[in-house]
This record gives C-alpha cells, sequence and structure tokens, in this order.
C-alpha cells in the first residue's frame, strides 16, 4: 500500500516558502505522495448565497501543474496526484502536454487523477460545455493516452480531432496513470475501461465500500482486464484524532484491497471531519501521530 497526505493551502499560505517545507516535511515522514485539489475559478461568495451548491474564490487553490512542477525540484522522490484535475474544462491535447513535461521533470512521479467537476461557474468562465462534461472527459483519456503512447496521431472522436501530429516530450514509459474520481455509474465504467485506479470519497470503512468495490471490479473483468492492475485509493479523515479509529479503519482498507490511503486534514463532507489546527504545525503534527500510528499496518 502507498501512503499520501493532502496539502493544506488555505491554512499554511500559498508562498513558496511555506508550500516547499510543508512537501519536504511530508516526504521526511516517509510518505509516498501528495495530493493536491484544483479549481481554476470560484464564484464571489458576498453574492453566490442562496444560489445552492455554488463554488467560491473565498479559499486559494494552486493550479496542479504549477505546484507540483514547483515541488518536484523541491523534493527527491515524492510523488504527485491531482485530487482531482476537473479535466473537461481543460483542452486534452493541452493536459497531455502538461502531465507528460511534469511527469518527465520529476522523474516519472506524476499520478494523474481527474474528473468531471460540479462547480458550472468555471466551465462558463473557461468557455467549456457543463452538460456533456462526462462524455468529453471519457474521450478526453482516450486522447491523451494516445499522445502519451505514439509521436504522431491521427484521431478522430465526438469532440476531438487530431491529424498526424503529436507532443513532445512524452512520458519515458509512454503513459501517465489516469485515476478516475466520482461516484456515478458512468464513472465506475469509465475506471474499468480505460482507468488505472479509482479514487472515491463518499464511502466510509463499511459494507457500503465493499459493495463499491465488487461492482467495480466486476466492470473490470467484464472488459477483460485483471482487477489486480486497477487501484483503489480513499481518503482517511485525522480529524477525530482518535489513533484506534485511525488502526481500525486502515485496517479494513487494507484487507479490502485499497492500494492507496490518502490522510486528510481539511476536508469536512458527510463522514469526513478536518482537524482543529489551522497552522502548518497543527497539519504536520496530526499526519506524524497517523504515521506512527499505522506504521506497522503498512
Amino acid at each position: 500500500m502507498q501512503l499520501g497526505a493532502t496539502i493544506p493551502v488555505a491554512d499554511i499560505g500559498t508562498g513558496p516558502s511555506p508550500i516547499r517545507d510543508y512537501a519536504q516535511s511530508v516526504e521526511g515522514l516517509g510518505f509516498d505522495y501528495l495530493q493536491a485539489p484544483d479549481h481554476v475559478l470560484g464564484a464571489n461568495p458576498a453574492t453566490s448565497a442562496g444560489k445552492g451548491r455554488v463554488g467560491t474564490n473565498e479559499n486559494p487553490y494552486h493550479d496542479p501543474f504549477v505546484l507540483f512542477g514547483f515541488l518536484a525540484g523541491c523534493t527527491q522522490k515524492l510523488g504527485f496526484a491531482p485530487g482531482v484535475l476537473i479535466l473537461a474544462q481543460r483542452q486534452a491535447a493541452l493536459v497531455a502536454k502538461q502531465a507528460a513535461c511534469l511527469d518527465v521533470l520529476s522523474n516519472g512521479r506524476l499520478r494523474l487523477g481527474v474528473g468531471v467537476g460540479w462547480n458550472q461557474v468555471e466551465f462558463t468562465g473557461l468557455n467549456e460545455v457543463f452538460s456533456n462534461r462526462g462524455r468529453r472527459s471519457e474521450e478526453q483519456v482516450q486522447l491523451m493516452q494516445a499522445l502519451w503512447a505514439q509521436p504522431h496521431i491521427t484521431f478522430k472522436g465526438r469532440y476531438h480531432t487530431i491529424e498526424d501530429a503529436g507532443i513532445n516530450p512524452r512520458p519515458a514509459s509512454g503513459r501517465i496513470p489516469v485515476w478516475f474520481g466520482g461516484h456515478a455509474d458512468q464513472t465506475f465504467e469509465r475506471t474499468a475501461k480505460y482507468g488505472d485506479g479509482w479514487m472515491p470519497l463518499a464511502y466510509p470503512a463499511d459494507d457500503t465500500a465493499l459493495a463499491a468495490f465488487d461492482k467495480l471490479r466486476g466492470l473490470i473483468k467484464a472488459e477483460g482486464r485483471d482487477p489486480a492492475s486497477v487501484g483503489i485509493e480513499v481518503w482517511q479523515s485525522l480529524g477525530s484524532g482518535d489513533e484506534q479509529a485511525w488502526r481500525r479503519d486502515f485496517a479494513f482498507w487494507k484487507q479490502a484491497g485499497v492500494t492507496h490511503i490518502t490522510a486528510h486534514t481539511t476536508f469536512a463532507m458527510n463522514h469526513h471531519k478536518r482537524i482543529a489546527g489551522h497552522t502548518a504545525a497543527d497539519h504536520i503534527a496530526a499526519i506524524t501521530r497517523y504515521k506512527q500510528a499505522v506504521a506497522d499496518l503498512l
């Protein structure tokens, strides 16, 4: 199993020093990867109240490619994973290029988590269609995988056309792992067809998660693929501060075949709870306690 942590940019600050120091601390603690979210635009919080679920720009979000490109030069072996990049609000060929460059400059440390997004204000501002974002993202993944694998491609899809062209540089391995985030039936299907892994957040450590894992593995088999070749990542909340609960849930996930566990300190939704503190020291203390609590279970 791999163990990761999120980077609490909204708490520790957006400048280069706190970002670098936090990533180096995570690496020094022996975590395998660092994960960061993605939002380009956010609505004005003063005028969006009462308009339903609208993402605002109250909290900062670094662009994942810029963030991880910077951190690749500040770390030695720490992996990087957007959690998740909102693919459908971006141009597929450009994402393929950015991901390939980051992969080359980090010596293969990128795992590309992608999702369809939910904040319509971003799609409007980026001049992308919100209503077909799922279908487009599926084709985007196919296009990117082709661009990474071959020097030149001819691709004609419903939303994309490339005529005998390619990107350079490409990943040395000819591929970048693509992990799908989300819980819709279509996400299960896309993961089974094209994914290297799945990144769900909705399930606590109980039978609902096991049922979802069984569903995914059945779909992977139906595609003629080995379920063991597709990873599963879950987030483990550190907000409770309960080390025995951390160990219990960790053991559950390991038994369930989870391959990646991300220790998060800020996300607060459903069964997830953020830590009480807001300083870098608070976050480092929490992930240090967590790593010590579960180390013998890895």
